[in-house]
């Protein structure tokens, strides 16, 4: 079966489906895009993902190209067209197509929007889970506005380069100070030395985990001490517990840093409690 892609009103196959080559997220990277997680055929974190997108596009006064309702409808409608039930939904929306010039240009095109769909196996992602993943760190060499979903990757694409190099999964950035800041593609947490969950604030230069918010509010359920203050390699490395969160990860453990052992080399109790709860309630809650 061939894949299905939307583009610009249009459900296209995914080999066929193009943009003009003066298009502003090709050209300037001026644009922005969301991931959902899809259960069962449903959308994970919808409205987290919504709230996230709308606001990534008025920081750069991007144009909302239709309502939400009409948004979410044709993001049902690719997955319906793919037949997928466990993958992830990714949207990409530009400033659009316009003469070449670094200025916005005014009036404003119509912004572009990419919408595919691509099919993930639960039971290797929940395998994965189960026997950890090791992360390296690297300096953040990134732009000033993480906190922005943008599709200027290549700070991120380098770094993840490096991990797979290396045998790890994921990589993690750290400033200036010799603070973590945040994984390539997810959000970095520990259960520090006293057994406090801890993550980066998003005061911080990161972006704001769609699912790194959801989980904050379940550790709160689940009664565990946590605080959003940033921790360095250092307090990683002597952590009990390491992990990363994103819609494409859900709540994966970490076992090493840099080729050191997180607390006994296995994948521990908060992190697989977290994933365990976490699964169950983004699946009664998906769209």
């Amino acid at each position: 079966m061939s894949r299905i892609a939307y583009v610009n009103g249009r459900y296209v196959r995914h080999a066929a489906a193009s943009v003009h080559v003066e298009d502003r997220g090709f050209q300037f990277a001026d644009a922005i895009y969301e991931v959902w997680a899809l259960m069962d055929g449903r959308l994970a974190d919808s409205e987290g993902h919504f709230t996230r997108l709308q606001r990534s596009l008025a920081e750069l006064e991007i144009l909302m190209p239709m309502s939400p309702a009409a948004l979410l409808a044709v993001l049902r409608e690719t997955v319906r067209r793919n037949h997928v039930r466990h993958g992830l939904v990714y949207l990409q929306i530009s400033r659009g197509q316009a003469r070449r010039d670094h200025v916005f240009p005014d009036p404003p095109p119509p912004p572009t929007v990419v919408v595919t769909v691509k099919a993930v196996d639960p039971v290797a992602l929940d395998r994965k889970a189960a026997a950890g993943a090791a992360v390296i760190t690297a300096p953040d060499i990134r732009w000033g506005r993480c906190d922005i979903k943008t599709v200027g990757l290549l700070p991120n694409a380098m770094a993840k380069t490096a991990a797979r190099r290396a045998g790890a999964a994921e990589v993690w950035f750290v400033d200036a100070g010799g603070q973590v800041t945040e994984g390539g593609s997810t959000n970095a947490w520990i259960v520090d030395a006293d057994g406090v969950l801890r993550t980066r604030d998003v005061d911080a230069n990161i972006l704001r985990g769609v699912t790194r918010a959801n989980l904050l509010s379940l550790a709160e359920t689940l009664q565990l001490r946590v605080e959003t203050r940033p921790f360095t390699v250092a307090e990683a490395k002597d952590a009990r517990e390491a992990f990363f969160t994103a819609a494409s990860a859900f709540v994966t453990p970490v076992t090493s840093i840099d080729g050191t052992p997180i607390g006994d080399g296995r994948p521990g109790p908060v992190a697989e409690r977290l994933r365990q709860h976490y699964m169950q309630q983004a699946r009664l809650a998906a769209l």
